[in-house]
């Protein structure tokens, strides 16, 4: 932090000027640059510093989150093709069970068809049994 500009000579001087004596002037004005100089105070240049460096970190900040969203854009990608690809599959094994479904509803038709047949040939022996 910075101190406050304090000129003793011309503080001094103008005490004498106001009638003071210059052992009176003096520890007056010796008094006030101590108390100037036990305060803290901050400066314009302070300030600007600061601000300097708060700027810096905010670019540190806006470049890792301007990495972080370029990283998420790519998962994004990389999950939208990943997707893709399963559902291809998906519709692959899709095709491979509908058509499994198919063959064996087939099967399942000819054996029908079969024992339909066999019921009626039995049903006919027997009608012309009896």
């Amino acid at each position: 932090m910075g101190q406050v500009a304090f000129d003793t000579l011309k503080f001094v001087e103008t005490l004498e000027g106001a009638g003071l004596a210059k052992d009176q002037a003096k520890a007056i004005s010796l008094a006030v640059r101590e108390s100037h100089e036990a305060v803290d105070v901050a400066t314009k240049r302070d300030l600007g510093d600061v601000r300097k460096e708060i700027d810096a970190r905010f670019d540190k900040v806006d470049a890792r989150f301007e990495k972080i969203e370029s990283q998420i854009a790519d998962v994004r990608k990389d999950l939208s093709a990943e997707i893709t690809n399963v559902r291809k599959d998906l519709s692959s094994e899709i095709a491979l069970v509908r058509k499994d479904v198919e063959h064996i509803a087939t099967g399942l038709l000819l054996k029908l068809g079969g024992v339909i047949v066999v019921t009626i040939s039995a049903a006919t022996a027997i009608l012309k049994f009896f």
